[in-house]
């Protein structure tokens, strides 16, 4: 796999204002190490890393493992992996490569990370 890098979000704002498009191979482009709470952890040694694009949208990845969150108004599609997600008080579901998704502002979910997940993602401007 190829190590492909992103110019920073000021460079990257330029070149889509000049050009009006920009492209990046999501399965190759170097994604940034990201903290995770460890209140978060529930379970296993899940890491997380990410590549913000702007305006609320990027690319994001984790490890197999069990965590917890707090959504934003967010819409993804998983690019690979495998992963159960339980709204508290809600649905569960499972996503995988070619799911598209959405999760509601606030919703407290439970990822149960089966298979390293990457996806990319848009998120509403409000929390972004």
């Amino acid at each position: 796999m190829s190590d492909v890098l992103v110019p920073d979000l000021d460079d990257l704002g330029r070149m889509l204002a000049t050009a009006g498009a920009f492209s990046v191979p999501v399965h190759d482009v170097r994604l940034t190490p990201d903290e995770l709470s460890p209140e978060q952890i529930v379970a296993g040694d899940p890491a997380v890393s990410s590549l913000e694009l702007g305006g609320g949208r990027g690319i994001r990845e984790i490890t197999p493992g069990v965590v917890t969150d707090v959504e934003s108004d967010e819409i993804f599609v998983v690019l690979s992996g495998r992963a159960t997600i339980a709204v508290e008080g809600g649905t569960t579901i499972e996503v995988g490569p070619g799911d598209v998704c959405l999760l509601a502002e606030g919703a407290k979910t439970t990822w149960i990370v089966h298979e390293t997940l990457r996806k990319v993602y848009q998120r509403s401007q409000a929390r972004a």
